[in-house]
């Protein structure tokens, strides 16, 4: 029986043994083993998101409120456009990657250059934009107001839109200085400020009388998020504890903070991986250039990175209809 990875003549790879099973090579059948476990393992996370999800289904973030920047657009409410934009790019890059190994099986190199190249500007720009997006998720977009046991309330309008903190909160009489590891108390280091504090942010309430709260709280019926009247909020923040201003793995002024937990997770171990198939894919695209598989006599390396590369597309499907559009 063979010990190592051989070549035959007519250009076929195979390191396996004497027989070949389903008429992959050993190579192939080692990724599509590898593929299997990591499509567990995505599985779990998935899984436990929809278990946590389901458990407050009338409280879990509205992903069309939480999603609505989208480049070069300012205060413009494009709700889910950039991540769709996102999809399709990624989706794309799948269809490049396709005809990459198509034109291997010809042993057209040029084409497979080409179309591998394709496929690396369009991993690169999915990953750009998914930090653009982990930029503005982080940084929020309205905020809100943390009350004493863990829950979240936003402000709305007159007519049920929501408002940003800043735009009601009253004026700062005083400057306000954020606790270092050299000014703080212990040596505590304080997380960064909000725009603006908590009294400005209940002064402000006070004076306008058009703005009103909103819980987490969801009318499935609606799929709205419930209103407190102006005559019952001031209950709800006499309870205030805090300003939350965007998400981390603490609080999240879109409501729970599992949410944001489970997407900086879920997403990031995506994004990871398409990281790495980034990576994979630049080396394969310099050996395509130097010759190295037209010396071998086929592309095989071209046709394992793509069935990888297959796969993080197909996973950011399950990512995209989990978190955005259940």
């Amino acid at each position: 029986m063979e010990a190592t990875i051989a070549t035959k003549a007519n250009g076929t790879p195979w390191g396996g043994g004497k027989n070949k099973p389903l008429g992959a090579s050993y190579g192939k059948m080692m990724m599509w083993f590898f593929i299997l476990s990591d499509a567990l393992t995505f599985s779990g996370f998935l899984a436990a998101y929809g278990l946590m999800r389901f458990k407050f289904i009338d409280s879990w973030p509205i992903a069309d409120e939480v999603f609505t920047h989208f480049p070069f657009l300012h205060d413009v409410h494009a709700p889910m456009y950039y991540v769709a934009l996102m999809t399709f790019i990624l989706i794309f890059s799948s269809v490049t990657m396709v005809l990459a190994v198509d034109a291997g099986h010809q042993m057209k190199k040029k084409k497979v250059t080409f179309y591998m190249f394709l496929t690396i500007i369009g991993g690169l720009i999915f990953l750009s934009s998914q930090a653009w997006e982990w930029k503005n998720f982080i940084n929020g977009s309205y905020g809100a107001v943390q009350l004493n046991d863990g829950k979240i309330i936003q402000f709305v309008d007159a007519s049920g839109h929501q408002v940003t903190l800043e735009s009601f909160a009253a004026s700062s009489h005083s400057e306000r200085i954020q606790h270092t590891k050299d000014k703080g108390i212990w040596f505590k280091k304080e997380a960064s400020l909000p725009p603006v504090s908590l009294t400005q942010v209940l002064e402000g309430f006070k004076a306008n009388s058009e703005i009103s709260i909103r819980t987490e709280k969801i009318d499935l019926a609606t799929k709205q998020k419930t209103i407190i009247p102006r005559a019952d909020a001031m209950a709800y923040l006499s309870n205030a504890k805090a300003v939350v201003k965007g998400a981390n793995l603490k609080v999240n002024e879109y409501g729970k903070s599992l949410f944001a937990d489970f997407f900086f997770f879920i997403t990031g171990f995506h994004g990871f991986h398409v990281l790495s198939g980034v990576v994979i894919n630049i080396i394969i695209f310099f050996n395509v250039l130097i010759g190295t598989y037209e010396r071998r006599g086929h592309y095989e390396m071209v046709e394992k990175v793509g069935l990888y590369w297959h796969f993080v597309d197909l996973v950011w499907v399950f990512v995209f209809t989990f978190f955005y559009l259940v």
